[in-house]
């Protein structure tokens, strides 16, 4: 399956990335073969294969919840990059814009 330029800047704009023509021409090659790569797989005869969704069996360690414990919070707020007041500052991530 060969992508167009039109369909890879499709892409990188909904993943808010701006590339350059280069780079748009690398990421259409290679998202390209992965899809073709994709579709062998599709090809592949399943019948019979139960679904997994790891193919080892796994089994999730949960520790016991202990009460610790907090930081001061002089100690908290000298430990963080940004501080407003006397809370955490954390950079906006959605402002809502559209681009």
């Amino acid at each position: 399956m060969t992508l167009d330029l039109d369909e890879i800047r499709h892409v990188a704009r909904l993943a808010r990335l701006r590339l350059s023509d280069q780079e748009l021409e690398l990421y259409r090659t290679q998202l390209s073969s992965i899809l073709d790569h994709i579709a062998k797989i599709g090809e592949l005869n399943v019948d019979g294969v139960e679904p997994m969704a790891h193919p080892s069996d796994l089994t999730n360690r949960l520790d016991d919840d202990v009460v610790e414990e907090a930081l001061p919070r002089d100690v908290l707020l000298a430990l963080a990059p940004e501080v407003e007041d006397s809370f955490l500052s954390v950079p906006k991530v959605l402002d809502g814009a559209e681009s």
